[in-house]
């Protein structure tokens, strides 16, 4: 490439932007999250176990607040 060529060119780090991988990372996570704790929840109530309900609750609970988050930015 020339430096003319070159000097077109913006690239992702320069702008701030984030590579698409990026921008699906984090709400893969936050599903993922969402997902075990709505397992661990089930998993508890079949146990009669509160703490693990609760504690799949709270995950769960986490897991779909963070999703929330990254689905407004």
């Amino acid at each position: 490439m020339t430096e003319d060529t070159k000097s077109k060119f913006v690239t992702q780090s320069e702008t701030g932007e984030l590579p698409p991988v990026d921008e699906v990372e984090g709400r893969v996570e936050a599903e993922m999250k969402r997902i075990e704790g709505s397992a661990r929840e089930a998993v508890g109530q079949g146990l009669q176990d509160e703490r693990a309900e609760a504690e799949g609750r709270e995950l769960r609970e986490q897991g779909e607040r963070e999703l929330e988050e990254e689905r407004q930015k």
